[in-house]
């Protein structure tokens, strides 16, 4: 596999079909465009590439021209849409217990975000993390996935969850359908992505809670996530832990102790599923270039060092080879482009 897979509920990406046709758009030249047609709607989880899943949103939102398109899907996925978690979600017993329940399960919904908390003073701070970077489209993911979850805790607590406030770790140049949506205070250009909830209603008893159920459901989301967990692709759970090591990328031989692998049965079952050690690692460094230049954060050099380039000119090369084009072409170029959203 040389891209990261993204698994979704069929009934998500019905969602975006349906706020994208909507707003007038040609549902069925959208969809044509990516190689898909209305027939993959039918099925109950989509797996797509990642790179494919990336051209749909930036379709989607160019066709409808608003930039906001994930609030407005995230404002049509309630309790309902979730499956079996949302069902467990409506039996929990607390705030607390969904938000634990959602940090355990979030994967069987979406691949593309991860779940954690800590705690802030008087407030518990719930962080939505990218589980792979999601670079252009990190916006209408986000706002899609925490409003969607907002949507959850104002259902089981009956408009009462008192969320403090939203924050997204992009800009953005208009804010005020974020507020209604969300109803509370939303600020852009944080550094984290997420809400905060005070800790004295977390534990509170929910006045829909059956334990029985819960537990019911929770054992269920439980099977399903170890049959994920046994069915996936090992170059799929390299990757992410590759990613997650960001600057100091293992050899072959720490990577196969991390599995509990010898080195050549890591080789064997890479070559098995098509790729290998070193094309995931490369495919990793490149998604992570992408995302760095993207974000500015960084010069292209220290960009470089990070990804374990010693020579600058190495790292040029590799970019070359992945983009056509030289990093800072790619970088300028990306910028020009962000400028003109922002224009009047």
């Amino acid at each position: 596999m040389s891209d990261a897979e993204v698994s979704l509920p069929g009934y998500y990406v019905r969602q975006i079909v349906e706020q994208v046709a909507s707003m007038g758009a040609d549902v069925d030249s959208w969809l044509q465009a990516s190689g898909l047609d209305r027939q993959v709607l039918d099925e109950s989880t989509l797996h797509l590439e990642f790179t494919l899943f990336r051209q749909l949103v930036l379709h989607a939102i160019a066709l409808t021209e608003e930039p906001a398109l994930g609030l407005l899907v995230g404002s049509g996925l309630l309790v309902n849409t979730h499956g079996i978690l949302g069902y467990a979600a409506l039996n929990s017993g607390s705030i607390r217990q969904v938000i634990e329940l959602f940090e355990r399960f979030i994967s069987l919904r979406t691949t593309l975000v991860s779940i954690t908390h800590d705690t802030q003073g008087a407030s518990m701070r719930v962080l939505f993390k990218e589980s792979l970077p999601l670079g252009d489209i990190r916006r209408p993911i986000l706002e899609a996935v925490v409003l969607a979850i907002k949507h959850v805790l104002d259902f089981i607590t009956l408009g009462s969850c008192q969320v403090q406030m939203v924050a997204f770790s992009f800009a953005a140049d208009d804010t005020r359908l974020a507020r209604d949506l969300f109803r509370c205070d939303v600020a852009y250009a944080q550094t984290w992505s997420g809400f905060m909830l005070p800790l004295n209603v977390l534990d509170q008893p929910l006045k829909m809670a059956d334990p029985m159920t819960f537990q019911d459901a929770a054992l269920i989301c439980q099977r399903e996530l170890d049959k994920r967990q046994h069915q996936e692709f090992l170059s799929s759970r390299l990757r992410q832990w590759l990613i997650e090591q960001q600057s100091s990328f293992p050899s072959l031989q720490v990577a196969a102790r991390w599995f509990h692998l010898s080195p050549r049965t890591l080789h064997r079952r890479l070559r098995d599923e098509g790729t290998s050690f070193y094309k995931v690692l490369d495919d990793v460094r490149h998604t992570l270039a992408i995302d760095h230049l993207q974000s500015g954060r960084l010069a292209i050099q220290e960009i470089a060092y990070i990804l374990g380039y010693t020579d600058m000119a190495n790292f040029r090369r590799a970019f070359k080879r992945w983009e056509s084009i030289p990093p800072s072409v790619f970088q300028a170029r990306h910028h020009q482009l962000h400028a003109k959203r922002f224009e009047v």
